[in-house]
């Protein structure tokens, strides 16, 4: 067995999610365990209940499943359509193509709308595509808010514009997972009939809850869907939750963290997270630029103030300069997924973040650089920190 070698000084988790856990949340998670069927947890649930509610922007229901971005997913699915129903996605990028694996292997007839990953979701393509639905066959629209694996945003709005003007009856279902808590969501205003999110992203939690908010029109469908469900069934949480309880176990120390969570998201507030997270994607891509490298997202209106995936040249590995740089800096970065796999790197900017930790991993990726050969105009950190210092 090979030993492991030491490294001091805290380990610089900058992937695009699981992000760092702030001590708060941490210390808050330490509490010991309750008896999840007692007064004491009621009053915690409904806090977290009503309190999540601010943070996906909506009056209505939040379920919240103890379990990865993976099974919120399939809740939305099984709670809203039928085996055989007709979905329309949009292949913006790893994990929307992960939905609509899923979504097969569920028995739902799906249609991908192709892209080259680089330019995040064309709203007109989809209003083709609906276009052509005039007996309405299409039940869903599924797309990806953030997609984590490009760095690439979706106008989610323009989609529900989209359906709109169609007077297209599809649901709309948003996977909002990396976005939530970083970047600006709003459930409600922008008509969205699901939204699926997770904890280990903006919410600055581990992974282990993950999220459907759901609209009036999605609740009544769940009421006619016949898709086979039973851990995933909304109604059964639902009737639960009314009293502060879960139908089955619950995650109960990741809700004293989320309890924190969304405290800490209101002290700050949310407008000035996303302004952060913007100051600080911006600063990121300031440096990339400088270093001469190119940011995978080619569209700079769909730019994520989330995370920047980059490009390595060609003759380069980007896992192999991943690797330099958690062996040699303890820091972690983000690896490219699927077709991306060797050719990019991904930096998390979201979360527990702070002038000090971004100027860090800019200056982790900078030596790895040098350390990999890899040609590069040195002063990319040096930009990124007059950017912040003259936008404060």
């Amino acid at each position: 067995m090979a030993i492991k070698k030491f490294h001091s000084g805290k380990h610089f988790l900058q992937l695009p999610g699981p992000s760092n856990v702030p001590d708060r949340i941490l210390n808050a998670m330490s509490y010991p365990t309750i008896d999840h069927r007692g007064p004491e947890f009621s009053e915690l649930a409904i806090q977290c209940f009503s309190g999540i509610k601010t943070i996906f922007k909506t009056k209505n229901p939040v379920i919240i499943f103890p379990a990865s971005g993976t099974g919120a997913w399939e809740a939305a699915l099984v709670n809203t359509l039928n085996e055989g129903d007709h979905v329309l996605m949009v292949e913006t990028g790893h994990f929307a193509s992960l939905w609509n694996k899923m979504a097969i292997k569920l028995g739902l007839n799906t249609e991908f709308i192709e892209t080259n990953w680089r330019n995040g979701l064309d709203h007109l393509q989809i209003e083709k595509r609906l276009k052509l639905d005039v007996n309405q066959k299409i039940k869903a629209v599924c797309i990806v808010h953030n997609e984590t694996s490009t760095g690439c945003t979706s106008d989610v709005r323009a989609v529900r514009q989209v359906l709109d003007n169609l007077k297209h009856d599809a649901l709309l279902m948003v996977d909002t997972i990396s976005g939530l808590a970083s970047i600006n969501y709003e459930h409600d205003n922008w008509g969205v009939d699901v939204t699926i999110s997770g904890s280990q992203k903006g919410l600055m939690l581990p992974p282990g809850l993950s999220f459907n908010a759901i609209s009036n029109k999605a609740l009544l469908a769940s009421k006619n869907s016949k898709m086979k469900r039973s851990y995933w069934d909304w109604n059964e949480f639902i009737e639960f939750n009314k009293s502060g309880f879960f139908p089955y176990t619950p995650a109960t120390n990741m809700l004293f963290g989320l309890k924190e969570a969304i405290a800490m998201l209101h002290e700050e507030g949310l407008e000035n997270v996303f302004k952060r997270h913007a100051r600080y994607s911006e600063a990121t891509r300031i440096a990339i630029q400088s270093w001469g490298l190119e940011v995978f997202c080619s569209n700079k209106d769909r730019f994520s103030d989330v995370l920047t995936a980059v490009i390595v040249p060609d003759n380069k590995d980007a896992d192999q300069l991943r690797k330099v740089i958690l062996e040699n800096f303890n820091m972690s970065l983000g690896n490219g997924l699927s077709k991306l796999k060797g050719k990019v790197f991904r930096i998390g900017h979201l979360g527990d973040l702070s002038d000090l930790s971004l100027l860090g991993t800019l200056n982790g990726v900078e030596m790895g650089l040098d350390l990999m050969n890899i040609p590069f105009q040195r002063g990319g950190v040096e930009k990124a920190r007059e950017y912040l210092k003259d936008n404060l």
